[in-house]
This record gives C-alpha cells, structure tokens and sequence, in this order.
C-alpha cells in the first residue's frame, strides 16, 4: 500500500481521534488478569491493540465486542489464563510484546511470542534482562530478537531495578511481573515515562506505591474489575494539530485527548516553537485527564528540543521533525537515541525523507538536527512506519508538487481510518 498525496495549503476541521493505544493495550491486559466483569468504551480497534486482544482470547479469556470500541472483558482472575494450542503473534505491536513478556513471566503455562519482520527484528533483552532477575524463564534469539519464549517457574522473587533506559514499556513489563513475584518489586526511572500502568492499576484497586520517581508493587493481590474509558490519543491528535500549525490557513479542534502530564511533551515544544495551541475543556476520564485542543496556523521558530521533554514525545518524534521542517531557523534534537529500536529507525527515516523533500538534515547518533525551508514533493520510504508515513502525509500541506509513500499498510496498526480523518480537514491522500 503506498500513499499519493497533493499538495494542499490550507486545514479545517473538528473532529475526535481513535482511542489512546497505550491505554487500550493496558485495559485488555488488566481486565483479563481481574477477578469479574470490565467494561471498556474508546477502545482503539488498530491492528496493535486488537494483537493483545486476540492473545489474551488465544490465553482463555472471553472477550464480546459489544459495539464499536466498545469491550466487555470477563477476567479469569490473576491465575486463570490457559495455555494457548500456538504461538502468540502480536504482529508489529512492541507495547505487546514486552508487556506480555512481564505479565506472562508469572504464570503456569508456556507460550512463545512472535510478530511480523519489523517486530522480529526490535530488541527484546532490555525487558528480558530485568525479568530474569526475578528467576524468570524467559529467552530470545541469540542476538536478543524474538521469538520471545516463556516457560513457568515456581515463583518469581522480587527485585528494586534502575532503569536503563527511559522506557514505559520495561518499566510496565517489571511491574506487571512483579504482581506475580513474591515481596515488593520497585522501578526506578531518572526520567520520567509514560504512567499509564500505575493508574490503570490503581483503576483496578490494585495498590502501588509512587514516591520520589520510584514506582512499587506487592506481589501476591488480586485485581478487581472496574469500567474503563479509554481517552482519545493525544499520539495521533498530534498529526493535526501540527497540520494546523504548518497550514497557510489553518485551524483544528480536536476533543477528548488524553493529557496525561508524562504524554504532553509533544504540546510543549511545540509551545517552545511558537505553536497556537489552545487547550480548554478540561475534565477527567477514565482516570486520566482530558482536554480539547485547538491548533491554528502559526510562524513556527526551531529550537533546541529540551533534553527532559524527550521521553514524554517520543513517539511523537515523526511529526514534530515534520513542524522542524516548517519552522524559521534550525530544530536540533538530542538524547533521542530511543527513537533508533522503534518501528523503524526513526532518526535514519526521517532524516531520508526530509533529505528527499529537499529538507538540510544533520544526523547524529542520538538525534537530528533540521534546517527549516521549502518542501518539495518526491517519494518516501516509510520503512513500514506508520508515524513515519502519517507524518510525511502531513507534509503535503508545505511541499510544492506530490509526496508519494511507500509502506503505508502498518497505519492500521495505530491509526485505523487516518485517511479518512485527514481528507476531511484538508489533505488529499490518495490509497493505491
């Protein structure tokens, strides 16, 4: 699937973007270790979130689609899942794998996790490593790819661990392993991620402790269903309010994003570029905070990226180097090194796309730095990114003649109906 997408300049619109998907993963994930009935509505029906979901079906667990986005979970209790008759694929879903990895760590049956070519290749020892501190069985491949592969042991014990690197994904997995473990399993990050997991289990009744940037779990509690409302992803909000940003005429409201405070790195520098945002409608859901956003067209400015706003954008990389691309000035990026294991390397495909569309880049091993100029048109390679492909489509509101993409079939993965969302404030993308 590739994307042919025209040259546009202005963007309108007022519209809700799918579900959070980190908090969509979680919700499957939590509902069905739960002692009874979860009821989740925004569930995200993206290609990721429907891998958990199929695993955790694969593991036992009754799962009704009761509408769209909509989840009722009957959880078998922190013991009860079932050994599934085949491999768990979780096709291009990272938060999947290595969330599964912690949570399966503690229980009685054996499974074997793979993915597609893009997952086979993401590294996995930063997750395995931590777990099997806790005497977990758990492998990879010999250059610590998966298949990740984990069999039962006796009882996992308890461990304080440092993060290496800041990173919600391991920080979740050893927490999620430590609900099995036998004492109190601490995390400790210097930065601070994404903390989706620790109030979803406070959702759950589940207790933990959060005190001075170290997060802690007792082994051994039970988790109690609740319902779960699943906020709209500030992720995929952040492709149109920076269309707006970018546009000779532009201005998008979109409701209901989630702004949960270790997410909206992707706001403030955006903010620190001179962005127009306005965030208003203030309320919680689901436990998380909420808001409507309004982006208007803008004369963007670079910047030097904060080091400490990183980890709380990290996912939104793609598209504010695409706003970089648009500003007065050069954007220089660092201690982003992270973005290198992601669907791709990031750093490496960004910087060849923005090359291709006639962008000045400097690529470094933990960052990029962006001249801003004129965009013109040529072909990207996503390097089947969904971020990367999203976020050169956006490009189109600046550059002279056509963006084609290539690899566009992995958008599903995050952002089912993005097409659709974007031709209705202004694009015009074009599905071969």
């Amino acid at each position: 699937m590739k994307y042919i997408v025209e040259p546009r300049k202005n963007a309108h619109g007022e519209i809700t973007v799918p579900g959070d998907k980190s908090i969509s993963h979680r919700s499957v994930m939590l509902a069905s270790i739960a002692e009874g009935t979860s009821n989740v509505s925004g569930f995200l029906e993206g290609e990721d979130c429907l891998a958990t979901m199929n695993a955790f079906r694969q593991m036992g667990v009754q799962i009704d689609r009761v509408g769209e986005g909509e989840l009722t979970i009957h959880g078998v209790g922190r013991n009860g899942l079932t050994q599934p008759n085949k491999t768990l694929d979780l096709g291009n879903s990272g938060t999947s794998m290595r969330l599964l990895t912690g949570l399966l760590a503690g229980q009685s049956i054996h499974t074997e996790l793979v993915g597609d070519g893009s997952l086979m290749k993401r590294p996995m020892r930063r997750v395995c490593d931590p777990l099997s501190l806790m005497a977990a069985n758990v492998s990879t491949s010999e250059d610590g790819t998966p298949p990740v592969l984990i069999r039962p042991v006796d009882h996992l014990k308890a461990i304080t661990y440092e993060l290496l690197v800041a990173s919600a994904q391991v920080k979740s997995a050893i927490l999620l392993a430590g609900l099995y473990a036998q004492g109190t399993t601490s995390v400790k990050e210097s930065k601070i991620t994404r903390d989706h997991t620790e109030r979803m289990l406070e959702s759950f009744n589940y207790p933990l402790e959060v005190k001075d940037g170290c997060v802690s779990v007792e082994g051994g509690k039970q988790l109690q269903a609740t319902d779960i409302q699943v906020p709209a992803d500030i992720s995929s909000a952040a492709f149109f309010i920076v269309a707006a940003c970018i546009a000779d005429q532009g201005e998008i409201t979109i409701h209901h994003v989630g702004m949960n405070p270790t997410r909206t790195g992707v706001l403030d520098i955006l903010q620190q570029m001179n962005a127009n945002i306005e965030i208003h409608n203030q309320e919680m859901m689901g436990g998380e905070p909420t808001a409507s956003i309004t982006a208007r067209a803008s004369q963007l400015k670079g910047i030097d990226v904060p080091t400490h706003l990183v980890p709380s954008a990290i996912d939104e990389f793609p598209i504010i180097c695409i706003a970089a691309a648009c500003a007065e000035g050069v954007t220089r990026v660092s201690n982003a090194e992270e973005l290198r294991v992601k669907e791709s390397d990031r750093i490496s495909q960004v910087a060849k796309g923005l090359t291709t569309l006639n962008i000045k880049v400097d690529e470094f091993a933990d960052g990029l730095a962006i001249t801003g100029g004129e965009l013109s048109g040529g072909v990207i390679e996503s390097g089947h990114d969904h971020r990367v492909a999203m976020s050169f489509a956006v490009a189109s509101l600046r550059a002279n003649s056509n963006i084609e993409i290539t690899d566009c079939q992995n958008v599903a993965t995050s952002f089912p109906g993005f097409v659709e969302f974007a031709n209705s404030i202004g694009l015009s993308i074009h599905v071969i």
